[in-house]
């Protein structure tokens, strides 16, 4: 939640101004005294150059929230800090959310309590654009529409801070076991710097069983140590936070949950976002067995710290092999040992702890055989885990990486889940990718000077205990395509999973959810799935494609170049907003993105990642797997951020020349209808559509596509001020008294 502090207005310098000041008094006094109070209305007092003084600057914002079978208890703790050199006065104001009430407030001067209010839609809505014409600042504008609780905050001295604590409380209500709860961050763009600290923390207790938690606006951690609680932080410093905290969370009594969120716009195909998630306790009979193969990399250049950290991350594995798993060791450098010759039960650990003890590094690195001696053991008959793991480049047998590829799909059995972890950057990154891509597994990458040990243990801890394999989705009753990830991961305890696609049209429908558990297959059925027909969670198109332009990236790199692929990320990166090796110029000057023509262009100069372009080993090879891999298993759509780009409202906008441009303006083919900033025009349309503010809370100067007509937002003509602001939902006393205060602002 936000709280906006606002200075006062300087002094009136004219007599014009001293003569409208004295008038408007009379007028006041002449008025029923109750009745301008009730409204709200204070006389500000005479300060300094108020109107070119800095805004407060928050140091702090610390958000803490539990939520109890829905009911959300939201407790907020802000300081503010006054760099100027005036005492100030201002207003204390934030937004709402729907049905929320406030329950405390807490800011003495003196020991009195200040006093403090709560605005409907309408009195909150006069507030807003009474704030934006005088600070000509749009931003609240996001909140056209919504009620407002506002304080007088007086004084806050000069060099001092000033400390608030409200609290608010809420009903979350659950649509179809799917519970949301929002929290307005993003006002805090008011501070005059950047925040040292925003601390949003939630603690979650649920009488039915939570399942998946998800934000789709912020990166979170979520710590859980049962079916019915959890825990859910975010953290960040020196940062202006500009948007909205947002948090889902599942209820489900099934063993797996199962959710859909989901956003169409008219006329278009929609966008969904599935999370499944299983039951977090009680889940040891349900576990599948599996087997697990080390490939540790023992060549010369693992010697010392890198070979021990490696040994701890084999031990940390070994210690936590489930009671039926089974496990084989095999070390590799110019020549291969294996641990034993067949699966070993999980009670031989110890014997294979001794073993890894044992090793010592020397010698070349043979890949092409240590792989081939690991998938030797493979039954087949369970899904089997290889952990590979290596340092360098193959100079041993076999050093042609796509021979090595080809040899490994030729042995590899149905149930292999590759997993590789390449140590520096003097591993083919190329190889390492595309095996473990082929075979269902995924590649991490531990940089010089990161410890080994660490990322290996973290990465085994997630994947040690799966409960379904070989995942399938059928739905019915609507028609889904274009899906991320394919083919679908296995299912692990204290995991979700998320999958994104588009569908048609809408509706319900039903899903079934099958998988393999221990040799037997199970299905889920979850029926009435909502796919909305028409809004959702706006959030969700720009996820979609930034895992489909990972999905593309990859492709690329690893099989080569591809005109229309790249003419493909390039029109979803100005569409959704998402920066991409090929896409930098989103940051420049370059009006060509706006059109279709243009796009075309620009993908058709952009460099193509042929292999002589993307180098397949050293710091950019790595750099360049890890990004592709982070967009292809975002879990918040976007990538890395730029100043000059953002998505508001299911809609990607860029800056060019000091105008907010929604990427699906076309100049060529369409005109704009002029809004001047701030007018009585600008208003009547925000307040037929208050759910159109998130647009031009961007700025003066914004360019929008809404209901296929382009609305420009331009900086308002100095005589506008002299006009007063026509606006229905005003008494006559409140328009003169709106109008007065833009003319002495």
């Amino acid at each position: 939640m936000r709280a906006v502090a606002l200075p006062c207005r300087r002094p009136y310098r004219t007599w014009m101004h001293w003569l409208l000041w004295i008038l408007t008094w009379l007028c006041l006094s002449m008025v029923a005294t109750r009745t301008a109070h009730a409204d709200g209305f204070i006389i500000p007092d005479p300060l300094p150059s108020a109107k070119d003084a800095p805004a407060l600057a928050v140091k702090y914002h610390r958000v803490s929230v539990t939520i109890h079978d829905q009911i959300a208890h939201t407790d907020i703790d802000q300081v503010f800090v006054n760099d100027s050199q005036h005492d100030l006065e201002g207003t204390y104001i934030f937004p709402l959310p729907e049905g929320a009430s406030i329950s405390d407030f807490a800011m003495f001067v003196d020991g009195e309590r200040l006093s403090a209010r709560v605005l409907d839609q309408e009195a909150a809505r006069r507030i807003y654009e009474d704030i934006v014409r005088q600070r000509r600042d749009p931003a609240l504008l996001e909140y056209i529409g919504r009620e407002a609780f506002q304080a007088r905050v007086y004084p806050i001295p000069a060099f001092s801070e000033k400390r608030v604590q409200i609290a608010y409380e809420e009903i979350l209500l659950a649509e179809q076991g799917l519970v949301h709860y929002v929290y307005p961050l993003d006002t805090e763009r008011f501070s005059s710097q950047p925040l040292e600290e925003v601390v949003i923390s939630i603690e979650l207790q649920s009488r039915i069983p939570i399942k998946a938690i998800y934000s789709p606006s912020h990166k979170i951690v979520v710590e859980r140590d049962n079916d019915r609680s959890a825990r859910v932080s975010f953290e960040a410093t020196g940062v202006w936070p500009d948007t909205d905290f947002e948090l889902y969370y599942t209820l489900s009594k099934q063993d797996v949950g199962l959710s859909v969120l989901s956003y169409r716009a008219s006329h278009e195909d929609g966008y969904f976002l599935l999370m499944m998630a299983p039951k977090v306790e009680n889940v040891e009979h349900a576990v599948v067995a599996k087997d697990v193969v080390l490939v540790l990399d023992t060549s010369g250049s693992m010697e010392g710290q890198k070979l021990e950290q490696a040994k701890g991350a084999a031990r940390f594995i070994l210690e936590r092999l489930n009671p039926e798993d089974r496990f084989n060791i095999v070390a590799f450098s110019t020549g291969v040992i294996k641990f034993a010759s067949r699966w070993q039960a999980a009670s031989a650990r110890r014997e294979g702890i001794q073993f890894v003890d044992g090793l010592s590094a020397g010698g070349g690195t043979n890949i092409d055989r240590a792989l081939s001696e690991a998938l030797s053991t493979a039954w087949g008959e369970r899904p089997e885990f290889v952990l590979f793991l290596t340092d360098g480049l193959p100079t041993e047998g076999e050093t042609d990486p796509q021979c090595i590829i080809d040899n490994v799909g030729r042995v590899a059995s149905d149930g292999l889940r590759l997993f590789t972890f390449g140590v520096g950057y003097d591993v083919n990154t190329i190889l390492l990718d595309t095996i473990s891509q082929e075979h269902r597994g995924a590649s991490a990458y531990v940089e010089p000077g990161e410890n080994i040990e660490r990322d290996v243990a973290a990465f085994y801890s997630k994947i040690s205990t799966p409960l379904l394999s070989d995942l399938r989705l059928d739905v019915e009753g609507v028609l889904v395509q274009d899906t991320y990830p394919y083919p679908l991961p296995d299912l692990f305890a204290g995991s979700q999973l998320l999958f994104v696609g588009r569908y048609r049209d809408g509706g319900r429908a039903t899903i079934t959810l099958q998988g393999t558990s221990n040799g037997q297959r199970c299905s889920f059925v979850y029926e009435g799935v909502e796919f909305q027909r028409f809004g959702g969670q706006q959030a969700i198109p720009r996820l979609w494609a930034t895992r489909k332009i990972g999905h593309m990236l990859r492709e690329i790199r690893l099989h080569g170049e591809n005109p229309e692929l790249v003419e493909h990320i390039v029109s979803l990166s100005v569409r959704y907003g998402i920066m991409t090796p090929y896409t930098s110029f989103l940051v420049d000057e370059d009006d060509r993105i706006l059109t279709e023509a243009g796009r075309s262009h620009i993908a058709s100069q952009s460099p193509l990642a042929t292999p002589m372009l993307a180098p397949a080993s050293g710091a950019r090879a790595v750099a360049d797997s890890q990004t592709q891999t982070k967009l292809a298993e975002a879990e918040v759509g976007g990538g890395d951020e730029v100043a000059t780009v953002k998505w508001v409202g299911g809609r990607a906008f860029v800056l060019r020349e000091g105008v907010w441009t929604d990427t699906t303006y076309d100049p060529h083919q369409m005109g704009t209808t002029e809004l001047a900033f701030g007018s009585a025009a600008y208003f009547q349309l925000l307040s037929q559509h208050p759910e159109w503010g998130k647009y031009f809370a961007l700025g003066e100067r914004v360019i929008v596509v809404l209901d296929g007509t382009a609305y420009e937002a331009v900086p308002a003509r100095d005589d506008l001020a002299a006009v007063p602001h026509s606006d229905p939902g005003l008494s006559p006393w409140e328009q003169f008294w709106s109008w007065f205060q833009s003319v002495v602002r």
